[in-house]
């Protein structure tokens, strides 16, 4: 099989993954559809009910992924870019939905669509990465609250304006990171071509973390460790979960450019930084007085609820961004 794999393309071996991956989700899919069918005549045990709810939920969330980086891998660099960037675009609009706004704030919020956006995108794009790298965490920081200081509204502007620089950092800088793992380059690696599989292992071992820490939090049936942010959350499980992410990295690492323990390194930062991530973005609604981002939450936001399935990964995109561009020199 490993010579078999290895007498394809780049492009061959790309879409024999999306295949592999395509045909597990569905082979998961019609299983959960069966236990579903069953629960309906069975309906008595509350909760298994709730535990088959929220893996339905984890599921549709990498339907949701795997679906959105098979689609960017398949239309080249530019439009991945460009899928990304508008994606970005309506995970920072439900940001900002939770984010009362005034009159003072409009010029932010222009530029921060309409200029900070679409010039961060197109740094990622133009491998710019020097430049891409500080342009928000830089010059968008003093941008935006100059912009808001003209309008001459001064209430309530050290909050105004940190929540619209939060949400600039999580949903464009996070997710800028991205497109920008399909654009690195390892001349040293003889990886040309194959940068889809970065996104697949980044993606795949923070979800793989993500969904076993649910699962043992479940099997603990402990009180949460933080239950005024997290319900879900345990340090044992996330301590687990962390385990599994990272041993998962490992056993992936011929699909990298890492070695075995590169691999398990990289699958550790990234874990540790999409957890924690989700749990701040977790404390980010409690503050809010809402449980979800979309429809699911206590009040109408008018959202999707696409930053509950991309949050761990705006934290974890730029971490192991960085950490492989500085290991490796890309």
């Amino acid at each position: 099989m490993n010579d078999y794999l290895r007498s394809l393309t780049p492009t061959q071996q790309v879409g024999t993954l999306f295949i592999a991956v395509f045909g597990v989700l569905v082979l998961t899919s019609m299983a959960v559809f069966l236990l579903t069918l069953r629960e309906r005549r069975t309906a008595h045990d509350e909760t298994w009910q709730t535990e088959l709810h929220n893996f339905r939920e984890l599921l549709a969330t990498s339907w949701v992924m795997v679906i959105v980086f098979w689609v960017a891998w398949a239309s080249g660099e530019t439009l991945a870019t460009l899928l990304f960037a508008v994606i970005a675009f309506f995970a920072l609009r439900e940001f900002i939905t939770l984010s009362p706004t005034r009159r003072g704030d409009h010029r932010s919020l222009v530029l921060a669509f309409f200029v900070v956006l679409p010039v961060q995108f197109w740094l990622v794009g133009t491998r710019h990465f020097d430049l891409f790298t500080v342009f928000v965490p830089v010059y968008v920081f003093l941008a935006i609250p100059v912009a808001s200081a003209l309008s001459g509204d001064p209430q309530r502007f050290l909050e105004r304006n940190a929540k619209l620089q939060w949400g600039i950092m999580v949903c464009v800088y996070g997710m800028s990171h991205v497109p920008a793992l399909l654009l690195l380059q390892f001349p040293r690696r003889n990886y040309e071509g194959k940068q889809a599989f970065l996104v697949f292992f980044l993606v795949i071992v923070v979800q793989t973390c993500m969904l076993v820490q649910h699962l043992v939090m479940r099997r603990l049936r402990r009180p949460p460790s933080l239950p005024g942010i997290s319900s879900s959350f345990h340090w044992e499980s996330w301590s687990w979960g962390i385990i599994a992410g990272s041993t998962l990295g490992a056993l992936l690492s011929f699909i990298t450019p890492f070695k075995p323990l590169q691999a398990l390194v990289t699958a550790f930062i990234a874990c540790v930084a999409g957890s924690l991530g989700h749990l701040v973005m977790k404390a980010l609604k409690r503050d809010r007085g809402v449980t979800a981002w979309g429809p699911r939450g206590k009040s109408v936001t008018g959202a999707n609820g696409l930053l509950d399935r991309m949050d761990a990964l705006c934290f974890a995109a730029p971490i192991f961004f960085h950490s492989v561009r500085w290991y490796f020199g890309a």
